[in-house]
């Protein structure tokens, strides 16, 4: 299908107030692009590899709706059909009265044409198969060649949830995984995203795998990975919620019972959640750590070093770092 895409310029006070008024005339699922700040706190909540630095905040904001464009050339606005003169009357309408008694900035309108896309299914033309050593990872849509047939592989979709097995601190992680792993082995994961790191681990032979995120999309995705790899149920358990701010969570995990926690998130996230883990390791556990830029290796290795861990290894893919340690017996 085919869509018209409405893009209003205008000001960061005057987003919120404007997407309310355009919602009542039909307009819904507007897509924002303006440069303010992540908070400490959103900060905090992101289990990505890495926050890129972005520009100074200008105090503009692009508003972008998506209007469904029929065959007829018609456009379908609250489920009837119309055309772009009304639909930018209506909008010129919300946007003027707005703007007595707000600042709304220019308050142009653009409109583009999309392509013809499938949102949700898009991204996969830029996953496909790869090998980490020996393990083949692969989508659900692709499958492996004859001469892979020796290789242990991974089936995974990362859908909405991060983790591919394709980043640097994902292999990382993977490889230190793979050093530490025992069929005795019960890992601890945390910022599970797809579950890569547990399905791996659990693909290898260890006993049971648990997952924490902060992101409910992970539950999908985790489901859907683990049926793919054939991973049972009791096997891998995901819970969602923050371990570092969460007790109740902390206390559904148990303590002093994990041989490993591995946990490949932000350097900034590693730092308090650091002496949050500690407790849930047993006593000689393994530490794998990733999601480090190389700027940032000293700051996560003092923090585990001041929880009392020592710090075994530290390994390193383009200018990503993994501290791997380990709990005194």
């Amino acid at each position: 299908m085919k869509w018209k895409k409405f893009i209003i310029e205008t000001t960061t006070e005057a987003e919120d107030i404007i997407i309310s008024s355009l919602y009542d005339i039909g307009l819904e699922g507007a897509q924002i692009e303006d440069r303010i700040p992540l908070t400490e706190s959103e900060k905090a909540q992101m289990f990505v590899d890495i926050l890129p630095e972005g520009p100074e905040d200008d105090g503009k904001a692009y508003l972008s709706f998506f209007v469904e464009e029929a065959e007829s050339g018609a456009l379908l606005l609250n489920g009837e059909e119309t055309d772009m003169t009304v639909i930018l009357e209506k909008v010129r309408g919300e946007l003027d009265a707005v703007r007595t008694y707000m600042e709304i900035g220019a308050g142009t309108i653009t409109v583009e044409e999309t392509e013809d896309i499938d949102w949700i299914n898009n991204w996969k033309q830029y996953f496909h198969q790869f090998t980490i050593d020996d393990l083949l990872v692969i989508p659900s849509w692709e499958e492996a060649g004859d001469a892979d047939r020796d290789k242990k592989i991974l089936h995974i979709d990362p859908g909405t949830a991060f983790g591919t097995g394709m980043h640097e601190t994902t292999q990382l992680c993977i490889r230190q995984l793979r050093k530490y792993l025992t069929a005795q082995t019960r890992l601890l994961d945390v910022g599970t995203g797809s579950g890569i790191l547990s399905i791996v681990s659990l693909l290898y032979g260890i006993r049971e795998a648990k997952g924490t995120d902060l992101d409910p999309c992970a539950v999908d995705a985790v489901r859907d990975n683990r049926e793919a790899n054939h991973i049972a149920p009791e096997q891998f358990e995901l819970l969602i919620g923050n371990i570092i701010t969460d007790q109740q969570l902390r206390d559904r995990l148990g303590y002093h019972c994990y041989d490993i926690v591995v946990a490949n998130i932000l350097a900034d996230v590693l730092v308090p959640l650091t002496p949050v883990i500690v407790d849930h390791l047993m006593p000689g556990g393994f530490y794998i750590t990733s999601g480090i830029i190389d700027e940032k290796e000293a700051v996560v290795r003092a923090a585990i070093e001041a929880a009392g861990l020592k710090v075994l290894e530290v390994t390193y893919q383009g200018e990503w770092v993994s501290i791997t340690a380990r709990k005194e017996e």
